[in-house]
C-alpha cells in the first residue's frame, strides 16, 4: 500500500472512531469532523495509482482507480454516436475531432454524429433533458462527460458524490435500456488557477478524482466503457508546463474551458475508449524487386524509378502548429502518443542499397536512413503538411458547420414556442434542415491521389 495511503487511512480510521465517541456532542463539532472526512476520501480511499506520476510532491495525493480495461473495438457499422457533456463539449472542439477522425479514418464503418453539448450543465440536467433532446434520434453509442459543473468548484462532499452517483447511474441506465451502447467519461481537470473560483485548484482536482473514481465504479458494474479524461489530463497540464512555459495551459486559459491542445488530449481518450486500432494504412515499397503494395482504403495506381503513385479514400488526421503553443492540436500530439496509438498512416522501404534515403511527400522532403525505413515510418507524423491537409481541412469545416447547427438546433429550436406547441414536428423540421449539412461532409470526402518519392542519398 502507498505509505501516504496508509498513513491517511489510519488517520481515517481513528477520526472515525473520535466521531462515534461525541455522540451528542455538538453539530458543529461533528461538522468539522464531517468535512475532514470529505476531504481525506479521496487522498486515503483509493490506494492503487494507475500510471507513473510527475511532480510526485503534488500527484501523491492523487489515487486514481484502475480504469476498466478496453477490449476490442465497440463500434458497429453504421452506428449513431451522441456527444454528450456540458460547455466544454458545446464548444465542439473535442466532438469535431472525434467526428472528424471516424468520418476520414473510418469511413467503411458510415458513422453519423451529433454533439448535444450544453453550457452551464451538470448531470441531474442532462438526465432530464436527455429524452426530448438525444432519445429521440435513437442513438446506438453514446458518450457523456460530466463532471466539470458537478463538481461545484469546491472541495468534495458526500452530498455532491451522492447527486453524481446517483445521475450518472441513471444516465447509463437510461441510454442502456433504449439500446445504445455507452462511453462514461470523466471530466477533465481544472488548472493551476480558476480566477473567479473562490477554492483553490487541488481541491477542485481532489474532487474531480473523487467523481472520476465514481464514473469508474458505475462503469465497472454497469458492464460499460470509460474514457479516462481527468486522470492523464491532470498529469500533462503539469509535465506541458514543465516543457513549454508557464503559459501552456492544458486545461484552458481560464483553468476551466481547454483550448485545440487540451481538446486533443479529450477526443484522445474517448477515441481510445472506443477501441480504435489506429491503422491508416500501410505503403510498402520493394526498391530490389521493384514493385509496392497498400493496405486496405488505398490502391497502388503505378511504381516506377522510386515513384509510388497513390490513391486514398482513407486519410489520416491532418494537424500543424507551433509544439510549443496550446492554441493548436498538434502541439498536443507531443504531449499524448495520437499518431502512435490512433494515427499511423506508414512508409515501410525494403531491400535498399543506399545508407540513406529522401523521400518527398508533397512539397516536404525528409531524409531516413534504410534501417528507418525498413521498420517504417508514420507519415501521419512526419509529416505535418501532406497531400491530405487540403480535403482534411474541407471535411472538418464541413463538420464545424454541422455541429454549430446541432447546437442551435437543441438549445434554441427545440425550446422555441414552435417546439412547445408541437414537439415532433419542430424534430422533424430541424432534422430536415440539418440534412444538407449531413451531404456536404459526405461531399468534402473525396478520394486523394498522391505521391511518395524515394530517392538514394
Amino acid at each position: 500500500m502507498h505509505e501516504f495511503s496508509f498513513r491517511a487511512g489510519k488517520f481515517l480510521s481513528q477520526l472515525f472512531l473520535v466521531s462515534l465517541c461525541l455522540g451528542g456532542k455538538s453539530k458543529t463539532m461533528k461538522s468539522k469532523l464531517s468535512v475532514g472526512l470529505s476531504l481525506l476520501l479521496c487522498a486515503s480511499v483509493f490506494v492503487q495509482p494507475v500510471a507513473a506520476k510527475t511532480n510526485d510532491s503534488y500527484f501523491a495525493q492523487f489515487h486514481p482507480l484502475p480504469a476498466p480495461k478496453i477490449s476490442g473495438l465497440i463500434l458497429k457499422p453504421n452506428d449513431r454516436l451522441a456527444i454528450c457533456g456540458d460547455s466544454i463539449t458545446e464548444q465542439k472542439m473535442y466532438s469535431r475531432i472525434m467526428e472528424t477522425y471516424l468520418t476520414v479514418a473510418l469511413p467503411e464503418f458510415q458513422i453519423s454524429t451529433q454533439q448535444y453539448g450544453w453550457g452551464g450543465e451538470r448531470a441531474p440536467g442532462f438526465l432530464t433533458r436527455m429524452t426530448n433532446d438525444v432519445l429521440r434520434f435513437k442513438p446506438t453509442i453514446a458518450t457523456t462527460c460530466y463532471g466539470m459543473n458537478d463538481h461545484e468548484y469546491r472541495a468534495y462532499e458526500q452530498r455532491i458524490g451522492d447527486v453524481y452517483r446517483s445521475n450518472q447511474r441513471a444516465i447509463v441506465e437510461s441510454f442502456k435500456n433504449h439500446g445504445a451502447r455507452v462511453v462514461l467519461g470523466s471530466s477533465g481537470c481544472v488548472g493551476s488557477k480558476v480566477p473567479w473560483a473562490k477554492t483553490n485548484s487541488e481541491l477542485m482536482n481532489l474532487n474531480l478524482c473523487q467523481l472520476r473514481n465514481i464514473d469508474v465504479e458505475i462503469a465497472k458494474k454497469e458492464k460499460v466503457r470509460f474514457a479516462d479524461v481527468f486522470w492523464p489530463m491532470l498529469q500533462i497540464e503539469f509535465s506541458a508546463r514543465e516543457k513549454f512555459g508557464e503559459d501552456y495551459h492544458i486545461a484552458g486559459k481560464d483553468g476551466v474551458h481547454p483550448g485545440w491542445a487540451g481538446h486533443l488530449v479529450m477526443a484522445y481518450a474517448f477515441l481510445k475508449s472506443l477501441g480504435l486500432d489506429g491503422e491508416i494504412g500501410t505503403f510498402t515499397i520493394n526498391l530490389k524487386s521493384n514493385d509496392a503494395d497498400a493496405s486496405k482504403g488505398h490502391e497502388v495506381v503505378s511504381f516506377k524509378d522510386g515513384e509510388l503513385k497513390i490513391k486514398s479514400s482513407r486519410y489520416p488526421f491532418c494537424a500543424a502548429g507551433d509544439p510549443a503553443k496550446d492554441d493548436n492540436i498538434r502541439s498536443a500530439m507531443g504531449l499524448v502518443p495520437f499518431n502512435k496509438d490512433l494515427n499511423r498512416l506508414i512508409l515501410v522501404v525494403k531491400k535498399g542499397k543506399a545508407e540513406k534515403y529522401k523521400v518527398t511527400w508533397g512539397d516536404e522532403t525528409k531524409t531516413y536512413t534504410a534501417e528507418q525505413l525498413g521498420r517504417g515510418v508514420n507519415l501521419a507524423d512526419e509529416f505535418q503538411i501532406n497531400p491530405f491537409s487540403e480535403a482534411f481541412a474541407k471535411v472538418d469545416a464541413a463538420v464545424a458547420a454541422k455541429q454549430a447547427y446541432e447546437t442551435t438546433q437543441i438549445k434554441q429550436a427545440f425550446r422555441s414556442p414552435e417546439a412547445k406547441a408541437d414537439m415532433e414536428a419542430i424534430a422533424v423540421k430541424t432534422e430536415k434542415e440539418r440534412e444538407p449539412l449531413v451531404a456536404a461532409i459526405k461531399a468534402a470526402f473525396v478520394p486523394v491521389a498522391h505521391t511518395i518519392k524515394i530517392s538514394a542519398e
